[in-house]
């Protein structure tokens, strides 16, 4: 990994002693992210807990990195810090390893598949919304990660709503997920690494026995299609691939689904008249069940889903690691350099977007397409060989969570609304206190 003379050329901010930008960058990431690009362009160095990573920011950036035509950014090396968590997900993988096991985790969303998910998700949903407050606040954010956390053990794992097993898993995946963003990396007793690595060894071993049982009998979960997977050649995993796969499968699942509804009931509360949108178009639906074709009508449900994502996107940075030296925007970046892309902060950027800060999701109809404006300028799923494999899931998931939420209730603000923690997972600080009402 090249050291702070090897990066002398690039230009960036003094760093601190043994933390570097780390704190300040916590603090406020898009705001410190943006005044340095002012101060020193889009190509620039910060220290992160020691480490030396080269920033390459806009929509040029993201395409040339994340295409990677000549092979040249290691997805592997960028992720390394989520290898004790989570070893061997595709998301950490490079060349015909990664081709090769996407093509085997294609075959778990294929059309069939993602029908028997939306009927698992449709009763559990209802179910589980039925049991909200209604004319009382509550903090959304966290009704919300319990709501995914526990459809995420139906859908995906086949699992009773409130069975004492899909509680010990829902704990073990969130024990997991903080874990991945600990700045103490080794497991030192009773730390959240600690407890991290303790909820993946409960996970393999939970599902390790079930999967002679979903191998012989099958089932219309996800788990039991991964179990079943097989690429155009009938190569399918071994037990341990298949733990790999989907302990990393749930995590991107579950985070990405409960930051992007938080923002989007936020958006709603605050501008009734998108709310009331969305409502008309529920009611336009009619109470005929939500398929595939009646969610595929909710174009204005689909917009605002990207606005959130633009505003707010799960994963407001995009980690790599150069295999070779590399030539960008007048700079040579040296062999093992650990980069970043900023997806949050080129969405945020005025050079494709009108008014970016503001709630506007009229900027995504065909009549203006704000998000065509470069092929890279909309990018919260990433782009090339990883992006999100799940993007048409997490679409239909928000979309049937609004469609079932707004034919019984509307949505309030309790209060004012919350600063959002940007990084490392973007959530809102205090939580999002809403009220539900019948209309």
């Amino acid at each position: 990994m090249p050291t702070k003379a090897a990066l002398a050329h690039i230009p960036g901010p003094p760093a601190s002693p043994l933390v570097g930008h780390t704190i300040t960058i916590a603090r406020d990431s898009y705001g410190t992210q943006q005044e340095y690009i002012r101060r020193y362009g889009s190509v620039y160095k910060t220290n992160m807990l020691g480490v030396w990573r080269v920033n390459l920011c806009g929509a040029d950036a993201m395409e040339r990195v994340l295409l990677d035509r000549e092979n040249l950014f290691s997805s592997e090396g960028g992720w390394d810090a989520l290898k004790r968590i989570y070893p061997g997900g595709v998301l950490m993988q490079d060349g015909d390893h990664h081709r090769a096991n996407r093509r085997i985790l294609q075959a778990a969303f294929r059309a069939s598949a993602i029908r028997d998910y939306r009927l698992r998700m449709t009763d559990a949903m209802a179910e589980l919304l039925a049991s909200w407050p209604v004319n009382e606040p509550f903090d959304f954010y966290a009704a919300i990660k319990d709501l995914t956390l526990r459809l995420g053990g139906a859908v995906f794992m086949g699992l009773p709503l409130d069975g004492p097993l899909a509680k010990r898993v829902n704990q073990a995946i969130q024990d997991e997920i903080r874990a991945s963003v600990t700045l103490i990396r080794w497991p030192v007793p009773f730390t959240p690494m600690w407890r991290g690595v303790r909820g993946r060894d409960f996970l393999r071993e939970t599902f390790r026995a079930l999967i002679p049982e979903r191998r012989a009998n099958g089932g219309d979960d996800f788990f039991s299609q991964m179990c079943l997977a097989r690429d155009e050649d009938g190569r399918g995993w071994t037990e341990d691939e298949i733990l790999d796969q989907f302990n990393l499968l749930i995590m991107a699942a579950h985070d990405t689904t409960a930051t992007a509804l938080t923002v989007m009931i936020e958006a709603l509360a605050a501008h009734p008249d998108w709310q009331e949108r969305l409502i008309d178009e529920v009611a336009a639906l009619g109470d005929a069940a939500l398929d595939e074709d009646a969610l595929g009508q909710m174009t204005q449900t689909n917009n605002v889903f990207r606005e959130a994502l633009r505003l707010v996107p799960p994963v407001p940075f995009i980690p790599r690691q150069t295999t070779r030296d590399f030539h960008w925007k007048g700079y040579d970046i040296p062999t093992g350099t650990s980069i970043s892309l900023n997806p949050g902060v080129t969405m945020l950027s005025p050079e494709h977007f009108s008014n970016p800060t503001e709630f506007d999701p009229d900027r995504f109809t065909p009549e203006r397409a704000e998000d065509k404006s470069h092929k890279f300028a909309w990018t919260p799923f990433g782009g090339g060989a990883h992006k999100c494999i799940g993007m048409h899931f997490s679409t239909l998931q928000v979309k049937l969570f609004v469609a079932t939420l707004l034919r019984k209730y509307r949505v309030e603000l309790a209060g004012e609304a919350p600063d959002w923690q940007r990084m490392p997972i973007p959530k809102p600080k205090g939580g999002l206190q809403v009220v539900l009402k019948r209309p």
